[in-house]
Protein backbone atom coordinates (compact mmCIF):
# COMPACT_ATOMS: atom_id res chain seq x y z
CA UNK A 1 0.00 0.00 0.00
CA UNK A 2 1.20 3.56 -0.69
CA UNK A 3 -0.64 5.14 2.25
CA UNK A 4 1.95 5.49 4.97
CA UNK A 5 -0.49 5.71 8.17
CA UNK A 6 -1.17 2.22 7.06
CA UNK A 7 0.02 -0.08 9.83
CA UNK A 8 0.43 -4.12 9.33
CA UNK A 9 -1.23 -4.87 12.65
CA UNK A 10 -0.86 -8.62 12.15
CA UNK A 11 2.58 -8.40 10.99
CA UNK A 12 3.54 -6.72 14.44
CA UNK A 13 4.12 -9.15 17.89
CA UNK A 14 2.11 -9.12 20.84
CA UNK A 15 5.02 -7.03 22.61
CA UNK A 16 4.43 -4.17 19.83
CA UNK A 17 0.70 -4.12 19.79
CA UNK A 18 0.94 -3.77 23.70
CA UNK A 19 3.38 -1.17 23.28
CA UNK A 20 1.37 0.40 21.05
CA UNK A 21 -1.55 0.66 23.27
CA UNK A 22 0.64 2.21 26.09
CA UNK A 23 1.44 4.82 23.83
CA UNK A 24 -2.15 5.55 23.08
CA UNK A 25 -2.90 5.90 26.55
CA UNK A 26 -0.03 7.76 27.76
CA UNK A 27 -0.47 9.86 24.69
CA UNK A 28 -4.58 10.83 25.76
CA UNK A 29 -3.33 10.97 29.82
CA UNK A 30 -0.83 13.32 28.72
CA UNK A 31 -3.12 15.65 26.09
CA UNK A 32 -5.56 16.00 29.06
CA UNK A 33 -2.96 17.16 31.13
CA UNK A 34 -3.36 14.39 33.92
CA UNK A 35 -0.77 13.01 36.22
CA UNK A 36 -0.20 8.70 36.40
CA UNK A 37 -1.42 9.62 40.10
CA UNK A 38 -4.36 10.96 38.81
CA UNK A 39 -5.67 8.26 36.32
CA UNK A 40 -4.15 5.33 38.64
CA UNK A 41 -6.52 6.64 41.76
CA UNK A 42 -9.68 7.17 39.60
CA UNK A 43 -9.12 4.17 38.10
CA UNK A 44 -8.70 2.42 41.15
CA UNK A 45 -5.25 0.92 39.93
CA UNK A 46 -1.69 1.53 41.62
CA UNK A 47 0.31 3.88 39.75
CA UNK A 48 3.10 1.14 38.62
CA UNK A 49 0.12 -1.27 36.90
CA UNK A 50 -0.08 2.34 35.10
CA UNK A 51 3.06 2.90 34.10
CA UNK A 52 3.53 -0.52 32.93
CA UNK A 53 0.52 0.11 30.76
CA UNK A 54 2.13 3.12 29.43
CA UNK A 55 5.50 0.84 28.76
CA UNK A 56 3.33 -2.00 27.16
CA UNK A 57 3.78 -4.26 29.90
CA UNK A 58 1.31 -7.37 30.58
CA UNK A 59 -2.12 -6.25 32.08
CA UNK A 60 -5.52 -7.57 32.21
CA UNK A 61 -8.51 -6.18 30.03
CA UNK A 62 -10.32 -4.95 32.79
CA UNK A 63 -7.66 -3.13 34.24
CA UNK A 64 -7.24 -1.46 30.43
CA UNK A 65 -10.94 -0.90 30.57
CA UNK A 66 -10.36 0.93 33.75
CA UNK A 67 -7.83 3.62 32.31
CA UNK A 68 -10.08 3.97 29.07
CA UNK A 69 -13.55 4.83 30.68
CA UNK A 70 -11.14 7.31 33.36
CA UNK A 71 -9.57 8.88 30.45
CA UNK A 72 -13.02 9.19 28.30
CA UNK A 73 -11.63 6.28 25.65
CA UNK A 74 -14.24 3.86 25.64
CA UNK A 75 -15.50 5.12 21.98
CA UNK A 76 -12.59 2.86 20.70
CA UNK A 77 -14.92 -0.04 22.20
CA UNK A 78 -17.02 0.91 18.72
CA UNK A 79 -14.95 -2.03 16.64
CA UNK A 80 -15.53 -4.38 18.80
CA UNK A 81 -19.33 -4.13 17.97
CA UNK A 82 -21.13 -7.19 15.90
CA UNK A 83 -23.33 -6.05 13.07
CA UNK A 84 -25.35 -8.40 11.31
CA UNK A 85 -24.74 -8.19 7.65
CA UNK A 86 -27.50 -9.62 5.59
CA UNK A 87 -26.08 -11.33 2.26
CA UNK A 88 -26.98 -9.75 -1.32
CA UNK A 89 -29.14 -13.12 -2.18
CA UNK A 90 -31.22 -12.70 1.35
CA UNK A 91 -31.63 -8.70 0.92
CA UNK A 92 -33.37 -9.35 -2.70
CA UNK A 93 -35.85 -11.87 -1.31
CA UNK A 94 -36.53 -9.71 0.75
CA UNK A 95 -36.85 -7.13 -1.88
CA UNK A 96 -39.37 -9.46 -3.61
CA UNK A 97 -41.92 -9.60 -0.86
CA UNK A 98 -42.19 -6.19 -0.62
CA UNK A 99 -45.54 -4.52 -1.54
CA UNK A 100 -45.66 -3.70 -5.04
CA UNK A 101 -48.77 -1.77 -4.71
CA UNK A 102 -52.04 -1.51 -3.00
CA UNK A 103 -55.21 -2.76 -3.58
CA UNK A 104 -58.74 -2.65 -2.31
CA UNK A 105 -59.39 -5.45 0.16
CA UNK A 106 -62.09 -7.83 -0.43
CA UNK A 107 -64.62 -6.30 1.99
CA UNK A 108 -64.69 -3.40 0.09
CA UNK A 109 -65.57 -4.50 -3.31
CA UNK A 110 -68.69 -6.65 -2.06
CA UNK A 111 -70.04 -3.42 -0.59
CA UNK A 112 -72.82 -1.79 -2.45
CA UNK A 113 -72.99 1.38 -3.59
CA UNK A 114 -75.63 4.43 -2.15
CA UNK A 115 -76.06 5.38 -5.55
Amino acid sequence: MNDTSYINWIAMSDNALAQTIGAFVKHHRLSQNKTQEEVAGAANISRSTLSLLEKGGTITVPTLLQVLRVLDLLYIMEVFKIQEQISPIELAKLDQQKRQRARNSDNDSNKKSDW
